[in-house]
């Protein structure tokens, strides 16, 4: 987890991965939108390693694993 980085000094403390200014969050959009690993390398973040985009979605999962979820309970 040392690829992704949280600077308060660097997008206003949203994570980022290390040694960039790539944020967590714009890596994740690029996966959502279908575009594969090496295109995402290739024409929009050269500089990122594919192990920095499996970074990526290792730390949302790894928020998701912490976040308790409360469901209430629907009205008849």
């Amino acid at each position: 987890m040392n690829r992704i980085e949280v600077n308060p000094n660097i997008h206003f403390g949203k994570p980022c991965v290390a040694g960039t200014r790539i944020s967590v969050q714009n890596v994740l959009e690029l996966v959502r939108d279908g575009i594969a690993f090496d295109k995402i390398l290739q024409d929009y973040y050269p500089d990122l390693k594919v192990e920095d985009i499996r970074a990526c979605l290792q730390y949302a999962i790894e928020l998701l694993l912490a976040e308790d979820i409360h469901i209430a309970a629907m009205a008849a």
